[in-house]
């Protein structure tokens, strides 16, 4: 009886598996709510080009400070999808789907907003006094999570016309010190928008955990949310209980990993007075279950590890590519609805193969890292080291 109903719950999901492509789920914790009062800041990218890259932008070219961002394979000019810069200014976004009032021609540059606060943005004041400049309509509608070196925490609600504030530091709106958003606004219209499962999931995984004393960290990220199959409103765990998957097989419907899913990335900032290139860009590149977390570096300007960077003659980056080709093995159905499935056992199966690697790269990381927030500061030798030792991981992926 078990499975005929667990098979029947699947079917029944199958019939309601559309959603936008443009969907990501996202938080802000402040140092309130983590171990070390370093804030960090997670997007959970959903969208319609699977193929990411990272980009080190320097400073000119009409860029006041240089940048790491997050973009497109086949990059748009002046298009960035989350990003940190070298003052300790990090932004990203979720699409909101009940903030906008009218219908506009003029839309879809969010990228463009986060791109130009990378180039120009020091901290939330700077943010807020660019969009009030900003040429109307800005063609946005969107959740903007922000954090600063000075400790700035917030996420901004914008649309076409008007932005409101909704600051994460904040004990009245936010008492456990963060927020969760996925693609609704809580300033928009009631009852309208998307991600409500999502959300209620991500805040469901992270109360349980506050309660039992975690230490939230980009790892606890990475594991407890981003390759999270929990879905809240069937109160349904695969990851805990994969025998409610019929032979295996689920509806990818709600899951806050899902199809559209091309990056997880969780910016650790800094403690206020701290040396902003002290901030670490944790960066999953493609499906989280099975991709790899790497730690990324403003300060190491365009010394970037290559596996991670535009590859020669080829838009595409390896790691992504990589991440892409073990994706093909969750998702391998394409006819009629099959691409509404996924394979649990598959997902299992990376996540176990590659923790291993990615516990190593935390482990070294937290090591070097410890040794820097004493010295009060890190030089691109440190780095370079710390690329090296995490290379040696990569071809075992």
């Amino acid at each position: 009886m078990k499975k005929i109903f667990s098979l029947s719950l699947v079917l029944a999901l199958a019939l309601l598996s559309t959603f936008p492509t443009d969907a990501c789920t996202s938080a802000i914790f402040t140092g309130k709510a983590t171990p070390d009062g370093r804030p960090l800041l997670w997007k959970h990218r959903d969208t319609g080009e699977l193929n990411n890259r990272i980009e080190f932008f320097p400073s000119g070219n009409g860029r006041k400070y240089g940048f790491l961002g997050l973009v497109n394979s086949p990059v748009q000019d002046g298009e960035v999808w989350y990003g940190t810069n070298e003052v300790g200014f990090s932004i990203m976004n979720t699409a909101s789907y009940n903030l906008q009032s009218e219908n506009a021609d003029f839309e879809d540059q969010e990228g463009v907003v986060m791109y130009q606060a990378l180039g120009s943005c020091k901290t939330l004041q700077d943010f807020e006094k660019m969009l009030d400049k900003m040429k109307k309509p800005r063609g946005v509608e969107a959740n903007f999570g922000v954090i600063d070196a000075e400790g700035g925490a917030a996420y901004y609600e914008v649309n076409n016309t008007e932005w409101r504030k909704i600051d994460v530091n904040d004990p009245k709106i936010a008492p456990e010190g963060f927020l969760i958003y996925t693609n609704h606004s809580y300033t928009g219209r009631k009852d309208e928008g998307m991600g409500y499962v999502r959300y209620n999931t991500a805040n469901e995984i992270f109360h349980k955990a506050w309660i039992r004393g975690v230490n939230v960290t980009p790892q606890w990220i990475f594991n407890n949310l981003s390759r999270s199959y929990y879905n809240s409103l069937l109160g349904i765990d695969l990851n805990q209980n994969p025998e409610l998957a019929p032979d295996g097989w689920f509806v990818d419907q709600d899951f806050i990993p899902r199809r559209s899913t091309s990056a997880s990335i969780v910016v650790k900032g800094v403690r206020k007075g701290e040396n902003p290139n002290l901030t670490v860009m944790w960066t999953v590149l493609g499906y989280p279950p099975c991709g790899i977390a790497i730690p990324l570096f403003v300060a190491a300007g365009k010394d970037q590890p290559d596996y991670m960077l535009k590859s020669d003659g080829y838009d595409n980056c390896v790691m992504c590519d990589e991440t892409l080709a073990r994706r093909a093995s969750i998702f391998p159905l394409s006819r009629g609805n099959g691409r509404n499935y996924f394979n649990v056992g598959m997902a299992q199966y990376f996540m176990h193969m590659l923790f291993p690697l990615e516990d190593n790269n935390f482990m070294v990381t937290e090591r070097m890292m410890e040794e820097q927030y004493k010295k009060g500061s890190i030089d691109k030798a440190a780095i370079s080291q710390l690329y090296g030792e995490i290379q040696a991981t990569v071809p075992q992926i």
